[in-house]
Parts: structure tokens; sequence; C-alpha cells
């Protein structure tokens, strides 16, 4: 009687070659650094666009003090930090989905995409806004509401230049979503490095 492995010759068939994980682990830990990476650059985002958007918010003195609300483009700084700063928390969480369970929250497509999408509108966001900020306070600063009232102005720079930082942080977080895009482009239906 024949063994279930012989061929007909009477030959045994050569064993499948083993593959070492050693590729497949070593492409995990580049994932894994890479989405480390982008949760850092979202952690920095959030950071700076909160706290934008509370130095914006506690920007009011006192009843002859100007107020920030007042004024259409520090309620845009206001605004754009704050949906920065919960799209980043929200990315946060992403992020560390991604490290600790090894796959995407949505389908790898949806959140490739929906990843590089919302990274290129709010770092654009964050910069016409800080752009308009920039803009009031250059004016404010040749009126008398900044002569009278110098903590408020200081204040108000001070929203505008942690805006910047927080749009310097999440474009950073967009070129790397847009690095991701190209590579998951490149390799098909899975994202390696």
């Amino acid at each position: 009687m024949r063994s279930p492995q012989s061929l007909h010759n009477g030959d045994t068939p050569s064993p499948l070659p083993r593959i070492p994980h050693f590729q497949s682990t070593l492409s995990v830990q580049k994932l894994r650094r890479f989405n480390s990476l982008i949760l850092v650059f979202r952690l920095a985002a959030f950071c700076f666009s909160l706290a934008s958007s509370i130095f914006m918010l506690t920007n009011s003195r006192g009843s002859n003090s100007p107020r920030w609300y007042d004024y259409d483009a520090f309620r845009f700084v206001f605004a754009a930090n704050a949906i920065v700063a919960i799209y980043s928390l929200f990315e946060m969480g992403v992020s560390v989905w991604e490290i600790s369970r090894g796959a995407t929250f949505f389908p790898e497509v949806l959140q490739v995409w929906f990843d590089f999408g919302h990274d290129q509108v709010f770092a654009y966001l964050l910069l016409s806004a800080d752009s308009a900020g920039t803009e009031l306070a250059r004016t404010l600063k040749g009126t008398d509401t900044c002569t009278a009232a110098n903590a408020f102005c200081l204040q108000s720079d001070i929203s505008v230049a942690l805006g910047f930082a927080g749009f310097l942080f999440i474009g950073v977080s967009s070129l790397l979503s847009g690095f991701r895009v190209a590579c998951f482009i490149i390799n098909g239906s899975r994202f390696h490095l």
C-alpha cells in the first residue's frame, strides 16, 4: 500500500519551501512605526489647535475691552482651530486603533482616502483662518484698540501663532497620508511600505 505522499514513480513530493516570517514582521514593524509617526503629528496638531481655540475663547478682559467674537476673522480662527482639534482627536483614536489592532478602523480604501482628503481640507481651513486672523491682528495694531487693551492684542497674536503651528503639524500629517495613498495605489489593495 502506498503512503498518501508518494507519487506514481515512488518518489515522495518535495516539501514546500518555507518562507521566513522575517519580511512580514519587518513590514508590520515599519507600518507600526509609520502609524506611530502619524499619531505624533496628529497629537501635536490637536494640542496646538486646542490651545489656539482656548486662547481665542478666553480673550475678553472686561466690559471696556474688545471681545474676540466682535471680529469675524477671530471667530473664524476660533472655529477653524476647534474643528481641527476635534478632527485630530478623532484621528488620534483611529491611529491608536490601527497601531493596536493592526487593521484600519474603516475599510482600508475608505480609510486611506478619508485621511488624505480630510487632512488636506483641514490644513487649508487652518491656513486661511490664521491668515485672516494675522491680517486683522496687524490692522488692529495701528488703531487705539491695541494701545488701550494690549493684553487683547497679545492674546490674539498668540492664538493665531498657535493656529499656524497646528497648521504645520496637520500639513505634515497630510504629506504622510498622501504618501500612504501613493503606496496604496502602487501596491494595490494592501498598504505596504
